[in-house]
């Protein structure tokens, strides 16, 4: 059995304006089967939203703690099937 890399972070700490480019910049270098625990003060719908339009289909969402003054939402990082082939032409993506 195998255990995937889960790490939390408290967004309650950090700036109200640096806290999606953070959580972000921690989605961005999950692996597939990763995960990244967020713990909030309110319910982060809006991140959900965004995360989809960015990146639809690579993320799974779960709630772990729903409010009403914690919210704790599990975000996994998806097994992409056929992502090596989304770039390959001539030049590995450069004509594009």
């Amino acid at each position: 059995m195998s255990t995937a890399a889960i790490s939390e972070i408290d967004v309650r700490t950090i700036a109200p304006y640096e806290r999606h480019a953070q959580i972000f910049g921690r989605l961005d270098t999950l692996n597939a089967g990763e995960a990244l625990v967020i713990a909030n003060d309110h319910d982060p719908v809006p991140l959900r939203y965004q995360l989809e339009s960015r990146a639809p289909g690579q993320y799974q969402w779960a709630y772990l703690q729903s409010g009403p003054g914690l919210w704790r939402v599990q975000i996994s990082r998806l097994e992409t099937v056929g992502a090596e082939d989304e770039d390959s032409c001539c030049s590995g993506g450069a004509c594009c």
